[in-house]
């Protein structure tokens, strides 16, 4: 009963948190449009009018003074749980991000505080010798494990941050991901996990009700980088509490993971400048070849919700799951990766029929 009740009261700080969100963005979108705090389309973007920018900051305050808040209701020690560190590796990475969305930051100063946020995580919390996968008991990384950690951090911090590029798509992902961590938490009778999934969820939802297309602000940097490095931490540091956690996490953000991993190698391969300012993700080609960002969005919240499900299949070791954690992401992205270029195909061929059309009444 009394764990019950606490979940009703955490579910209620999480309903104060939407409406603190949803209700802030709005005040923080009046803010930015008077101090012109503006995306101005450009040739890379996929919006066609000036959006307001930097909405994710209510994203930031409210899971972190959300967490600080209710840690004392789990007994949770923000000293010894590694609130404290992270929270400032978070902080530091929302921080220049946000004065990225006002102004424009040196690439090398965002990635030096990705890099510290990621080495606050490791010298803290570790980083997991060793980790469960699919068909395999249990693999020991040993000390490449630090490598793999700092790239992993580092890496879906800015994989957020690219994927961040149609209305409504970043957000979506992080209100999937955040229920998800709260299940999982549930699940297992952690805190550590259903906390920062609760208030990542309820923030994400509030901001989502302003940017779900057609958006009314953007999420900025602030948003983004703060969200992939929240949850690339909770994926490192879910090992210490289930060595199969970490798959999971993978899972419920798959189709962002395969969309960025997938654009390097291609861009790679193509010789092309992976450092450079692009619109050749999948998503956003899907957008060129006329899909709206709406009908975009639901397809990958589609394909998170399927890794979703596979993620809790693997974590209640349902029979077989081990094949579905292979199989079926194996199956979305290749799926993806068709359409895509099936999409392609026939709006570069109407293209082609209309230009010819056009070229014979000007004969």
């Amino acid at each position: 009963m009394e764990s019950q009740v606490m979940i009703l009261l955490l579910l209620a700080l999480g309903i104060i948190g939407y409406l603190l969100s949803y209700l802030g963005v709005v005040a923080l979108r009046h803010w930015a449009e008077k101090r012109h705090i503006i995306d101005i389309p450009n040739e890379r973007s996929s919006h066609t009018r000036p959006i307001p920018r930097g909405g994710g900051l209510l994203i930031v305050l409210i899971t972190l003074l959300g967490f600080l808040g209710a840690a004392p209701l789990v007994q949770i020690n923000l000293f010894e749980s590694g609130f404290i560190t992270i929270g400032t590796g978070a902080a530091l990475i929302a921080i220049v991000s946000w004065y990225d969305d006002l102004g424009t930051t040196p690439c090398w100063i965002r990635f030096a505080a990705h890099a510290v946020g990621a080495i606050l995580v490791i010298s803290f919390i570790g980083y997991g010798q060793s980790l469960t996968v699919p068909f395999l008991p249990s693999i020991n990384v040993g000390w490449p494990g630090i490598l793999l950690a700092f790239l992993w951090l580092t890496g879906f911090t800015n994989a957020y941050n690219f994927m961040d590029g149609i209305d409504g798509i970043a957000g979506s992902q992080a209100v999937i991901a955040g229920v998800a961590w709260w299940g999982f938490g549930v699940l297992l009778g952690e805190p550590l996990l259903n906390l920062p999934g609760l208030f990542i969820a309820a923030s994400s939802l509030g901001f989502l009700g302003h940017n779900w297309p057609p958006a009314r602000i953007f999420m900025g940097d602030v948003g983004s980088a703060f969200l992939g490095f929240c949850l690339a931490t909770l994926t490192l540091t879910s090992v210490h509490i289930d060595p199969r956690l970490p798959v999971a996490g993978v899972l419920i953000v798959w189709p962002f993971v395969f969309d960025t991993t997938f654009t390097i190698l291609r861009r790679l391969q193509l010789g092309e400048n992976i450092f450079a300012a692009h619109r050749s993700h999948l998503y956003q080609r899907l957008v060129i070849a006329g899909y709206s960002h709406q009908s975009v969005t639901l397809l990958y919240t589609g394909l998170s919700l399927i890794g979703v499900l596979v993620a809790y299949l693997w974590m209640l070791q349902v029979p077989s799951s081990d094949w579905l954690v292979i199989i079926l992401p194996t199956i979305n992205a290749i799926v993806l990766w068709y359409y895509v270029r099936h999409v392609e195909t026939r709006t570069n061929k109407t293209h082609r029929i209309a230009h010819s059309i056009m070229h014979q009444r000007d004969a």
